[in-house]
């Protein structure tokens, strides 16, 4: 098995090889074909999330160095434990969800595994996809992609699902619209095309790249929206009134102000985005405001299994995704860092 291993934070990766792991018990051992490379793979590097105000918090408990990246995984079943033999085909592709949870608690056994507080999330908590294999403990979290290129499934499975689970939590406060997607990034244009898809209501955007707003007006936004602009609020109140639902895509300080203050009463604020920062608001104005601000932390396995028969049955269209071999995750890694991708980055081992 090759890898990308991360052997300190904040350094380049390094290339390595290992013996490939064999699927015990429950497990599916998958090849992997592509790994997309997300914005959280930046924060495990770091080792660190930003809180604002100088603090950060600390994310490296818990990993053992040297340690793979990568969440957004697709490939083929290799090899199954004896436990999963009547559960999975070998040579299937697939897509594995990562956000793995004990499988025993309450969440866990309600489908909502992703907010188990006891997580094994690959790339995250356990190695991950930046590699030729990865283990899955489960055959649950083999998603079948029949029908679907396996470039743009590993992506469905974080982008993709944060911005399906985000847009699922604005909808009970969705009136006549318009609904207000905050960044443009990977998560935000994949939050763009589904809300496109599936919603009725106009759909506008926010983005402080000119590019990445020409990108979004093509794809059908209804207007465009430069947040740090003087006249952002005047522009977007004049060309389609308040937003009932923005969803921030950054998660920022920034993107967090211009969601609220753009957002109408009784509406919400969805936020999905982890850039970091920190946030506040006077406390009368919630009430007055009958304001809601929501968090939204990627979405279950059967969100997984919606948004797929959403992906195969042709209704969104897939976001730019740039192929590299997985010995380029530094640079990949640098680029995104830098603001300098649109879309998405997908490593070929």
């Amino acid at each position: 098995m090759h890898c990308q291993h991360m052997t300190a934070y904040g350094e380049p990766l390094s290339a390595a090889d290992q013996p490939t792991p064999e699927p015990k018990g429950s497990e599916v051992l998958v090849r992997i074909s592509h790994c997309g490379v997300c914005h959280s793979d930046l924060h495990m590097h770091d080792g660190h999330f930003n809180l604002g105000d100088g603090k950060l918090l600390d994310v490296r408990s818990g990993r053992t160095l040297p340690f793979i990246l990568g969440h957004e995984i697709a490939g083929t079943v290799e090899a199954v434990g004896p436990e999963a033999r009547e559960h999975i085909t070998v040579g299937a592709t697939c897509a594995v969800y990562p956000w793995m949870g004990c499988g025993e608690c309450h969440r866990c056994r309600s489908g909502n595994e992703h907010l188990c507080d006891k997580p094994h999330h690959l790339g995250i908590t356990v190695d991950g996809g930046y590699a030729t294999h990865v283990i899955a403990p489960h055959p649950r979290h083999i998603m079948d992609i029949t029908g679907i290129a396996p470039e743009i499934a590993g992506a469905l499975m974080c982008s993709g699902i944060t911005a399906y689970g985000a847009l699922k939590k604005g909808l009970p406060y969705l009136g006549d619209g318009p609904i207000m997607i905050v960044g443009l990034g990977g998560v935000g244009m994949t939050g763009l095309q589904l809300a496109l898809a599936t919603l009725k209501v106009p759909v506008v955007a926010a983005d402080i790249d000119e590019g990445k707003r020409q990108l979004a007006l093509e794809a059908g936004a209804a207007h465009v929206f430069d947040p740090t602009a003087d006249d952002a609020r005047k522009a977007v109140f004049k060309s389609c009134g308040a937003p009932t639902v923005a969803i921030d895509f950054v998660g920022a300080e920034a993107s967090l102000n211009f969601a609220q203050s753009i957002t109408a009463k009784a509406g919400a604020v969805v936020v999905a985005g982890l850039f970091g920062g920190k946030f506040s608001l006077p406390v009368p104005m919630f009430p007055l405001r009958q304001l809601a601000i929501l968090g939204s932390f990627v979405a279950s396995p059967a969100d997984a299994r919606e948004l797929l028969d959403l992906v195969r049955a042709g209704k969104v269209n897939p976001i730019p995704v740039h192929l590299r071999p997985l010995d380029e995750a530094n640079s990949a890694l640098e680029d995104l860092r830098a603001g300098r991708v649109t879309g998405r980055v997908v490593l070929t081992p």
